[in-house]
């Protein structure tokens, strides 16, 4: 707790941090901010033409089911591969200044956070303009599932983080296993379609449950089931204490590796 506390107090910092992120993510490009609303789509146009006419796979409004998984998947992504690299990038920083050093992946997956959450207006007004809809009751737990996802992405920034200081080829392994855990995870296709021998191996995939409520609440418009909320919930907040303990440890020696 105490340490906490001592973040807390750091939260001005953080917020600085953030800020000059979000500012400098698009800086020099000629649509800038744009971007955090381009990217999403673009990528939704591409993977709807692969799955809906090359390679039909027969979901009903593929592009809600796809783009409501899609927003929420880039984030974790960006969590875990930009992440990685948020104490190296700052190592300058972490040798001349005393601050806590949780402080720098908090706020990269902070801006991350924030990046998605301004993405998810373009999901609510594919939902409205199209015609597809919104139940306003399960929207309610859509910010639940979101907290759920941001602790969950910040554990795992905490472990990614404060391993790349020590081995510097994680950085770039992140995007290769980035690249494999979205085709586990039910982001382009439905969990039905995994075959029963697997589920016991699939199931372990933190991410699935936090995926299904999201699109329990956007694409199937109801209230997330009790179990995956709960299976959300615990391992949100049991990676972020696990990251949170790995990072305490590994910290003590940044500056030296640095």
């Amino acid at each position: 707790m105490k340490r906490f506390r001592e973040i807390y107090n750091y939260r001005e910092m953080i917020n600085g941090l953030v800020r000059k992120d979000l500012r400098g993510r698009y800086k020099g490009s000629v649509l800038g901010f744009a971007w955090t609303f381009i990217n999403p789509l673009l990528q939704l146009l591409v993977y709807t033409m692969v799955f809906s006419v090359i390679m039909r796979n027969g979901i009903q409004d593929y592009y809600v089911f796809l783009f409501v998984a899609l927003v929420p998947w880039i984030f974790f992504s960006a969590s875990i591969t930009g992440g990685s690299s948020s104490v190296l990038a700052s190592g300058d920083m972490v040798k001349k200044i005393y601050f806590p050093r949780e402080v720098l992946p908090i706020a990269y997956v902070t801006s991350a956070f924030v990046n998605m959450v301004l993405s998810f207006v373009v999901v609510l007004l594919v939902l409205l303009v199209t015609g597809y809809g919104i139940n306003f009751v399960a929207l309610l737990y859509l910010p639940i599932i979101m907290l759920v996802e941001y602790l969950l992405a910040l554990g795992i920034a905490f472990i990614t983080s404060a391993c790349t200081v020590y081995l510097r080829d994680l950085e770039y392994i992140l995007g290769i296993i980035a690249m494999a855990w979205q085709f586990l995870t039910p982001v382009m296709y439905a969990s039905d379609m995994v075959p029963d021998r697997l589920l016991p191996i699939w199931n372990l995939n933190p991410m699935k449950s936090v995926i299904e409520a999201y699109r329990d609440i956007l694409y199937y418009q109801q209230v997330p089931q009790l179990s995956t909320l709960l299976v959300a919930v615990l391992l949100g907040v049991g990676f972020l204490i696990v990251g949170a303990i790995v990072f305490d440890k590994l910290q003590k020696g940044f500056a030296e590796e640095l």
